[in-house]
Formats: C-alpha cells, structure tokens, sequence
C-alpha cells in the first residue's frame, strides 16, 4: 500500500509592502527635515563668510577702499543689493567702494571662465575715470599648484592690469577693443594681456572672464556713475 507524502510546507513570515513603503518614507522625509534644517542653520554663516572673503578682495584691488556698498546694474539703471543674495535676470552686480572722506575709490566685478582644471572666478577693480582695469584678485580656482596659480604671483602678469584699456565705444554699447590674452610676449595693445609662458589656459581664462564681465556691466554702469560719486 503506498503512504501518502506526508511533508509539511512552513510559510515564511512577509511584510506587507505597505509597511515596508512607510517606513522608507518615514526615512525619507526625517532625512529631508535633517538637511534642510542644516543648510537653514549654516546659512546665514557660510553667506557671512563669502562675503567677507569677497570685501577683502575688493579692498586688495581697491586699496584706498574703507567701505563698500552692492549693487545691480540694470538697463534701467543702478539700484542697491544690499542683503539681496540672488542677481535678477539681465542685472549685473557690482561693488561700489568707498575712500574715508567717502568719495568713490573705485568699482569692483567679479569675472569667471573656464581653466584647466574648473572655474577662475576673479575680482577686478576698476576706474571708471580713466576706463582701465587697476588689479584682481582670486576669489576661487583649482588650477595646478606651481602652474595655474602664478596668475596670484607672476609679476609680470600682474602688471598686465595696472591700466587695462576697457573704454567702452562711441555709443557706449560694448567695449572699444574686446579684452583678450595674448602669446607670453606678444602683447601689443592696451586692451590685450601678456600670457605667462606654461600657463596658458589660466591666463586665457583670466581674459575671457574680464571680457565678458566687462561687456556685460560697464555699458550699464558707465553712463550712470555720477550717481556713485559719493557714499549716501
């Protein structure tokens, strides 16, 4: 007589997907709350922080500088950033900075290209009096140590923005010479600055950036900076 198969199948215990969906929301959204309270928090110190380190370039290229005021450059005309930290669409913005007697020292913009390793952002002070570029100054890069960074120390570069020709045309509608870099020795114009041999893509970035900063801004600027003379 044949015995019937007597063996016995145990079911594993299962979670309900349902619970399993609610606990990984749960998750989810205790981790979101977590990071945006973090990044509430460091904020307004990281803001602070970025903006120091920017008032100290702009006194190193504007050395008689004692105080120094935002502002955005429109078509419309000039209006101030103070604590705004977002640039409105077609604006442009600016640092006007100020001498001690309160008379304007000069202006400072930011200029950013493409180096060899990630973005040059740079600082540039300029005289709207004479139309030159008087210095820079790095805000942040990553370009080879030894190589990339001798646009902070190369003597000879650095004297390319002691009067850097930026005058802007007849209509006052772009620059009267594009700002562009040249082979290391070839420099002939005003408007043109010398490369630092070995360091060609930096240097070239510098230009590009200054460039296309100050075809964008100064048209804005320079027709209304009367209205900067003095600190308000």
């Amino acid at each position: 007589m044949s015995t019937p198969d007597d063996t016995t199948t145990t079911d594993t215990p299962t979670t309900p997907s349902g619970k399993m969906v609610f606990a990984l929301g749960l998750v989810a959204t205790i981790c979101g709350i977590l990071i945006v309270g973090i990044y509430q928090i460091t904020l307004a110190p990281v803001n602070a922080n970025k903006k120091l380190a920017l008032e100290r370039q702009v006194f190193k290229v504007l050395p008689n500088a004692k105080t120094v005021v935002d502002y955005f450059a429109t078509d419309a005309g000039i209006e101030s950033a103070d604590g705004k930290e977002l640039t409105p669409a077609g604006a442009v913005r600016f640092y006007a900075a100020y001498a001690a007697d309160g008379t304007l020292a000069g202006i400072a913009a930011e200029a950013s290209s493409a180096g060899y390793a990630d973005q040059v952002r740079i600082l540039y002070g300029y005289d709207p009096v004479r139309q030159v570029i008087t210095g820079i100054g790095v805000i942040s890069m990553r370009e080879t140590p030894g190589i990339g960074d001798k646009i902070l120390v190369d003597k000879d570069f650095l004297r390319n923005f002691e009067a850097l020709d930026v005058s802007l045309s007849q209509d006052l509608k772009t620059l009267a010479n594009a700002v562009k870099t040249v082979k290391h020795g070839s420099k002939q114009g005003p408007w043109e600055i010398d490369a630092i041999a070995g360091a060609t893509v930096t240097s070239k970035a510098v230009g590009r950036g200054i460039n296309a900063s100050a075809q964008a801004l100064l048209p804005k600027l320079y027709p209304r900076v009367e209205q900067l003379r003095s600190a308000k």
